[in-house]
């Protein structure tokens, strides 16, 4: 099986309807966007030099071309390895390093960190603008035939962040993306053929994983012409596009909500906003079902899982919100239809309805493994099942609701942020001795990053050397938008500082 498979099909079937757009302007139909493909994909094998299997780094922000990329890639029997274009040049470079990368994608506003980025890994990678001259000349390749490629080959390589502060390389087969897709339609949103797919959010995680099934059904990808979220010009879109459909992280919802046009916006095109990548406070849900109606599912997942552990359709969510049942509009839903779900104890044995624990899930969806980590692959993967890290429980039902996510991460604005990570660089300062790092509630991006920093004895320590360290080591949405000094850190009998201690103390006035 070869995802590029569904683009193949959608050109036959539906050789005609729109696939590619940016803003409100079709820059390809399906027929045409097939043949490209299959041209860029020759390129990958021929001139481009790329074999079987290699990964092919794309390193752009969001716009057409992405889409072609990723399935020029399958269509070429390589695997995408879409990278988040905010990363710092340092963290680019190790994930170009450790995925073992000859081949990087960029784009104009992102071309020159990946420089730097190529240069720091020692790797010699070849960068290739999809903006430049080189790109153009690649559409002059023969096509090339799909290539055959098996189930478990790796299709897309997902790097998601780890507690120990180095990026893991989820391994996402044909068979797991499949199985997303299949799912995708069976437990979160069924097939709307004639629609089309709003890419606000990244396509290098949460939103490219939805060009599968859009793509499936023939559906149009359609790129803001900003390239990102912005509130004015979506409701502008979805006065433009029938049927449209989006991914969005919390945050995204609760600014859709807020801003102060959606109270007047024409959204009889606007069919679903499917959030996901945290949970939801059920104050916001009733806020949103009140400015926008019952055009919204939800989704449970992780990059080990993408898209696919538990989810609600529309109708689930109109149900629960029309019957006044928060406790049910405040889960996550039911177990999707291709994992098994259970919540184990610290011995990983099953535990009774209404018991909380850890979650986890098993299925065709869910990673072969970490690229190149078997020791991380065989701990997560133990037993046969995804140790996801998040703590919850599942009731009577079978809704599950979480109850906490692991102990330490940070979601904010739908992305991950791990605190050791930043803890990590803070501690490069000289003049500091112990930091801890946790997530406090933020009204706009749902948590931001609390820095609490201990000086050494003597040392003077200015928190605008805290942050220039951080912009100079991490990307600029992990730095903490807060420091505090403090004396000393709350502690444990065995040293194990208390951040639940901490997340008091941040409760409290300074």
């Amino acid at each position: 099986m070869n995802l590029a498979h569904h683009l193949a099909r959608a050109a036959a079937f539906r050789p005609d309807a729109p696939a590619l757009a940016r803003g409100t302007r079709i820059v390809a139909d399906y027929a045409t966007m097939a043949r490209r493909v299959a041209r860029l994909a020759a390129a990958l094998r021929g001139p481009l030099g790329q074999a079987r299997g290699d990964r092919v780094a794309l390193i752009l922000g969001n716009a057409p071309v992405y889409a072609e990329l990723i399935y020029a890639c399958w269509w070429a029997g390589l695997a995408a390895l879409p990278v988040n274009a905010k990363l710092h040049p340092r963290e680019i470079a190790y994930v170009l390093d450790h995925a073992q990368t000859r081949l990087v994608f960029v784009s104009g506003e992102t071309g020159s960190a990946v420089a730097a980025a190529v240069a720091e890994a020692g790797s010699g990678a070849r960068v290739v603008d999809v903006d430049a001259a080189e790109f153009a000349r690649l559409d002059a390749a023969e096509p090339m035939a799909m290539a055959q490629t098996e189930a478990d080959d790796l299709a897309w390589l997902f790097y998601t962040s780890g507690t120990t502060g180095r990026p893991k390389g989820a391994m996402l087969s044909h068979r797991n993306l499949l199985a997303m897709t299949t799912s995708y339609f069976l437990d979160i949103d069924p097939p709307q053929p004639g629609g089309c797919q709003i890419h606000a959010a990244p396509m290098s995680h949460g939103s490219g994983l939805y060009m599968l099934p859009s793509v499936a059904q023939a559906n149009c990808q359609v790129v803001p012409e900003s390239g990102h979220f912005d509130p004015a010009e979506l409701l502008g879109l979805f006065r433009a596009w029938p049927h449209a459909s989006m991914f969005a992280a919390p945050t995204m919802v609760k600014r859709l909500v807020d801003h102060p046009d959606s109270a007047s916006a024409a959204i009889d095109n606007l069919r679903v906003i499917v959030w996901g990548g945290a949970p939801m406070y059920v104050a916001d849900i009733e806020a949103a079902i009140a400015r926008f109606g019952y055009r919204f599912a939800q989704l449970y997942g992780q990059g080990e899982s993408p898209m696919t552990i538990t989810g609600m359709t529309r109708a689930m969510l109109e149900g629960f919100h029309r019957a006044g049942d928060r406790e049910a509009l405040g889960s996550a839903g039911w177990a999707q239809a291709v994992v098994q779900l259970r919540i184990a104890d610290g011995a990983d044995a099953p535990l009774p309805v209404g018991e909380t624990g850890e979650i986890l899930a098993r299925g065709d969806s869910v990673m072969r493994g970490y690229w190149r980590n078997p020791e991380a692959s065989a701990a997560t993967l133990r037993g046969g099942w995804l140790h996801t890290g998040d703590v919850g429980s599942v009731d009577a039902r079978g809704l599950l609701t979480l109850r906490d996510r692991s102990k330490d991460l940070i979601i904010s604005g739908g992305s991950n942020i791990y605190p050791r990570e930043v803890e990590e660089v803070l501690l490069r300062h000289p003049a500091v001795a112990e930091c801890s790092v946790i997530g406090v509630p933020d009204p706009e991006w749902g948590e931001s990053v609390l820095a609490f920093v201990v000086a050494r004895p003597g040392a003077a320590l200015e928190t605008a050397a805290l942050d220039r360290l951080c912009l100079d080591n991490i990307a600029r949405f992990k730095r903490p938008k807060a420091y505090r000094l403090v004396d000393a850190l709350p502690k444990n009998n065995y040293g194990k500082i208390l951040k639940t201690e901490l997340r008091n103390w941040a409760a409290k006035p300074t």
